[in-house]
């Protein structure tokens, strides 16, 4: 396991059901080319100088994993033995607490927590055969976070080098009722088209979460800037100097945002939750975020880009379907010209909208199923559409 930037590695890269496209187009911006896709995930080939970046600077994943070994299997034994044989102990010391995490799709095992176990009580024994001393296991905050995958006889263990999610970028220190997932946010961002010149507008922004992206992304900072922990500094190899390298290129004393970006919500509580969100960042001050309903929004002849992320009707008390049509009346009357994004999991609730979408995705807002969509703004008729 040692940092040689000429020996490869596989790293897959995880992200949310739907984005995985839009993860291979950041990759490209990045110029790093996929050399596969898969189910919520996208693999590339490279170093530990691209695991150290790709943490940092990827806004579009969960997670990012370096694959440590790959084989096949015949029986739960064969589990235990082959993940024994790999030298755990010039990965990481016994003093770091560990933890197990993966899918299995195999029908070699009855019980799909029970592989996990056995790759545990290998990586366990390693260390308790050679030192008399073991890891402890620690579920909540690992310290090294392994990742099993299992499809049919084929094993394959990974290092997460993330450890915790990369949606916990470590800037939002208030929350919403219903936040939206900071790497949802990014990735609605990016398959919005947002050009970055267009003065941006979220009128539900809540804590602040795609008021934030938005400006990490229009002055090119990373999103996970403000992160405080990687995994990846839990392991034997850890090159600090590496990770200063990458680190310290990022110009962090940005004051201006190179387009206006514009926030407001209708709760003085939420509003004051967002302006704690971004008080760490250098630009802070020049984000507006205000107390106001989003119908008291003009667009003034010049056009915003909206993307928000308005009430589901989930909570008591919530009449979705005025809100929704109150929307619609809105953009016709305040915002023509201009482009209007939303996220909601109320497909019913959408058609008292009245415009006609031009373009709406299936997407996950954490385990809720929902809907992205564009809506033509234009004055005239309502048009009812589902």
């Amino acid at each position: 396991m040692e940092i040689n930037n000429k020996t490869k590695i596989k790293i897959t890269i995880k992200t949310f059901y739907g984005f995985e496209n839009v993860l291979v187009d950041e990759l490209k911006e990045l110029n790093y080319e996929p050399i596969a896709v898969l189910n919520r995930a996208v693999q590339v080939s490279g170093n530990w100088h691209d695991i150290y970046f790709l943490n940092l600077h990827l806004r579009c994943a969960i997670s990012i994993l370096a694959e440590l070994a790959v084989f096949s299997i015949k029986s739960e034994r064969d589990l235990y033995l082959k993940t024994k044989q790999i030298k755990w102990d010039e990965i990481f010391s016994f003093n770091k607490t560990i933890a197990v995490k993966g899918a299995v799709f195999s029908d070699i095992f009855r019980n799909t927590q029970y592989p996990l176990l056995l790759v545990k009580d290998a990586v366990v024994d390693v260390f308790r055969e050679k030192y008399g001393k073991r890891p402890d296991v620690s579920t909540s905050k690992p310290e090294i976070l392994l990742d099993l995958y299992v499809r049919n006889n084929l094993i394959t263990l990974s290092l997460n080098t993330s450890g915790a999610p990369l949606f916990q970028r470590g800037y939002r220190k208030e929350k919403g009722l219903a936040p939206l997932n900071e790497v949802v946010a990014a990735c609605l961002l990016r398959m919005s088209g947002w050009d970055k010149k267009t003065p941006f507008l979220d009128p539900f922004c809540g804590s602040g979460t795609i008021l934030v992206e938005a400006a990490l992304l229009s002055s090119g900072l990373p999103s996970n800037l403000e992160r405080p922990y990687y995994a990846f500094k839990n392991l034997l190899n850890y090159n600090p100097d590496l990770w200063a390298s990458i680190y310290d290129k990022i110009d962090k004393r940005q004051l201006k945002l190179p387009v206006p970006i514009i926030g407001s919500d209708n709760s003085d509580s939420m509003v004051i939750k967002a302006r704690r969100n971004v008080r760490c960042f250098s630009f802070a001050r020049n984000l507006d975020i205000q107390v106001k309903s989003f119908d008291s929004i003009k667009n003034n002849d010049e056009p915003y880009f909206i993307l928000t992320n308005p009430p589901y009707g989930e909570r008591m008390g919530e009449d979705i379907d005025v809100l929704y049509e109150s929307i619609g009346n809105w953009l016709k009357t305040n915002m023509v010209g201009s482009d209007f994004w939303m996220i909601s999991s109320n497909m019913e609730a959408y058609k008292n909208i009245g415009l006609k979408h031009a373009n709406k995705v299936k997407v996950f807002n954490g385990n809720i199923e929902c809907s992205f969509r564009k809506f033509e703004i234009y004055e005239g008729t309502r048009k009812n559409n589902s």
